[in-house]
This record gives C-alpha cells, sequence and structure tokens, in this order.
C-alpha cells in the first residue's frame, strides 16, 4: 500500500512538473510537439529579420535532431515550423515572402506547384503579434497549416511539404543565422 501510494505521488508529481521549453529574443517555445501518435523533438530556434527588423521566431520540430538540412528536407517523417509573430505582418507581406522563398529555393516546385500554392495562400491572413503560424507535415494526411491555433487548410502530398520547408533550409533561406538556429548550429 505504501509503495502504491509512493508511486501514485510520483506520478503526479511528473504530471504536475512544466514542460521542458526553450527561450530566443523573448520567445519560448516547448522542447517538444505531439503530432498524432508522434513526439518531435525542437530541433532549433532562429530569429527571422528583415531590414534589421524581428518578424517572428521560428522553430523546427523533428522526430530527431538534425543538423542536415537536406536529410530533413528529403525524409517522410513528420515535420512541423512554428513560426511565432513579434510583429503585426500583412497577408501581402507572407505571400510575398513565401513567393520569393519559393522562387528562390524550389523554382521548379514553385512552377509544378501553382494549385497547391494559390490554396495556401488563400487561407494566409494577416497575422498579429504574438500569434504563431504553424506548418504541420505528416505523410499520410499531408501539409496543415493553423493561423492562431485554428486550422485553415491541409494540402496533401509530399512535393508541397518539401518545397514549403525548403523556405527555411534551403540553400536562400531568409536569413543565413535563421537556417543555422533552426539546425541548432
Amino acid at each position: 500500500m505504501r509503495q502504491a501510494a509512493m508511486l501514485l505521488a510520483f506520478v503526479f508529481a511528473i504530471a504536475a512538473a512544466p514542460l521542458a521549453t526553450s527561450t530566443l529574443n523573448g520567445v519560448t517555445l516547448p522542447d517538444t510537439a505531439q503530432v498524432g501518435s508522434t513526439t518531435l523533438v525542437l530541433n532549433g530556434m532562429g530569429l527571422r529579420t528583415k531590414y534589421m527588423v524581428k518578424v517572428y521566431v521560428a522553430g523546427l520540430y523533428v522526430p530527431q535532431k538534425s543538423a542536415d538540412a537536406s536529410t530533413i528536407l528529403k525524409s517522410n517523417t513528420p515535420k512541423r515550423i512554428v513560426m511565432h509573430f513579434v510583429r503585426d505582418v500583412s497577408k501581402t507581406q507572407l505571400t510575398d515572402g513565401f513567393t520569393e522563398s519559393f522562387n528562390s529555393n524550389t523554382p521548379d516546385a514553385a512552377r509544378n506547384l501553382k494549385s497547391e500554392i494559390e490554396h495556401f495562400f488563400a487561407v494566409l491572413d494577416v497575422v498579429k503579434d504574438g500569434e504563431n503560424l504553424t506548418l504541420t507535415y505528416v505523410p499520410a494526411a499531408g501539409t496543415s497549416i493553423s493561423v492562431a491555433g485554428k486550422e485553415k487548410l491541409t494540402i496533401v502530398g509530399p512535393a508541397f511539404a518539401e518545397m514549403l520547408f525548403s523556405v527555411w533550409l534551403g540553400p536562400k533561406p531568409p536569413n543565413a543565422s535563421l537556417k543555422k538556429g533552426l539546425l541548432g548550429q
């Protein structure tokens, strides 16, 4: 009976313990994320700036940590990018930024996936300071897009996911330091 009580107390202590987190530029993200039955780990965090203006802090979640962008991009495993905005960003600014990144990193995919890109852009809207834009890829389901905690759309197939994650992990990321941070470097 005493052992059962001690075990129960231990279980409650673990359950009540706060989740481990990481912080960058005042933005805190959990060290893990649950995607279906898979627990993803925070691979790294990076700050997106444009003309020295802070735009968002991004966190990359993967099944196991890796500093190899190509391996992360090519793996057909769950992955997630959380973009926590530190300023308001308009729909036009978002779509312009994604368009530039798609054309710079994956021009062939950008041409071949026009319909998927149009659907993606259709659900984007103003993102306010403090809100998250979360992009999650699950192999059998596709890439889901959530804005401020509300799921907006899922785009099926790995091709869109690879193009989307290439924004940050491709050869021409928005900032070199952002890519390095996401890769845990």
